[in-house]
């Protein structure tokens, strides 16, 4: 039988997994009478935590909204799991919250067991920060609300702005929130369309929750982030770029094969498409196989790399000596 404090720490654990726990599979979890657990659910009251309850044969428990925060438990992968999302978020693109995660940050660390700040450490100095730019920035409250939504099976509404300006007001039910790139994203199944959807986060206002509970549908693919992968790569709002890459094609597909689709021309040529928000971001997929390479659409692409290879070429002192849709690769040689 375990102590009375650590059986609250562990009802208070279990709390904070689940929305809602029925009182008899909660009491059977923590080994004790249904009685006892509502002693330990009143001191868990007493030290300021807000714990409704509701009776009947369906009755149970779960933790509501307080006036203030109070203590939260978290295991040692949590532990490690917050400290990381923390430094991430330092560095994010969610409005606000960069100064906010460093102040949380150091209070987190500053409670870690010493084999936990090791291993948060080790993690921080093994890994590189790749952004290049800056892209949208998110709402903090905006994504707050979502991810619980999105925990909590609860139907929610929100304005959304398309890419033409139109805004219209959807209901949805929430799946998940992904991050591909520089921009957030949430699918979800759209109740007036019928059908799934994702939504950027930068383009949707006042989300606010319904109190609709659903049961979650089957989402059409095998994950959140392969679904909005697929649908960016069908949106007008994409890119189709495809090019001719003089490099066979275990090299192209060994380093952008994430991002694009590889198809051998012959053994020392390879045809590539891929899509991209950007003719920039298009020109750094196409940079990083380190070869010669010929842009076949679209024809904005293709004028920037000629604008970049004019520049390139003024700066590293050579004149540049041709009007096509050049620039250098990484190894100094002309690309087309």
């Amino acid at each position: 039988m375990s102590t009375t404090g650590s059986r609250t720490l562990q009802l208070l654990a279990l709390l904070q997994t689940h929305r809602y726990w029925p009182g008899p599979e909660l009491a059977e979890r923590l080994e004790v009478s249904v009685r006892t657990l509502r002693r330990d659910v009143d001191r868990l009251r007493e030290l300021g935590y807000p714990v409704d309850a509701s009776r009947g044969v369906d009755g149970g428990y779960q933790l509501a909204a307080g006036a203030s925060l109070p203590p939260l438990v978290v295991d040692d992968e949590e532990a490690v799991a917050l400290a990381v999302g923390l430094r991430t978020a330092a560095q994010s693109g969610i409005a606000g919250i960069e100064d906010a995660s460093v102040r949380a940050l150091a209070k987190v660390v500053q409670v870690m067991p010493s084999r936990l700040r090791r291993r948060v450490d080790a993690l921080r100095s093994a890994t590189v920060a790749g952004a290049i730019r800056q892209g949208p920035t998110v709402d903090a409250e905006v994504l707050t609300v979502i991810a619980q939504a999105c925990r909590d099976e609860e139907r929610i509404g929100f304005v959304y702005t398309a890419r033409d300006g139109e805004r219209t007001e959807r209901s949805v039910e929430p799946h998940r929130l992904v991050s591909v790139e520089r921009r957030w994203y949430l699918v979800a199944y759209d109740l007036g369309r019928f059908d799934w959807r994702s939504f950027r986060l930068d383009r949707l206002a006042e989300p606010h929750p319904t109190g609709q509970r659903f049961r979650p549908r089957e989402l059409p693919a095998e994950d959140a982030a392969a679904f909005v992968t697929a649908s960016l790569g069908a949106s007008a709002e994409t890119l189709a770029i495809e090019a001719i890459v003089h490099a066979p094609v275990e090299l192209v597909e060994s380093r952008i094969g994430r991002w694009a689709t590889t198809e051998a021309v012959d053994a020392a040529t390879t045809r590539i498409r891929m899509a991209a928000d950007s003719a920039e971001w298009a020109l750094f997929g196409l940079a990083a196989v380190d070869a010669r390479f010929e842009i076949l659409a679209p024809a904005e692409v293709a004028e920037l790399a000629r604008v970049w290879g004019e520049r390139f070429a003024g700066a590293s002192g050579a004149a540049a000596t041709t009007g096509t849709a050049s620039t250098t690769g990484a190894s100094g040689q002309p690309v087309t």
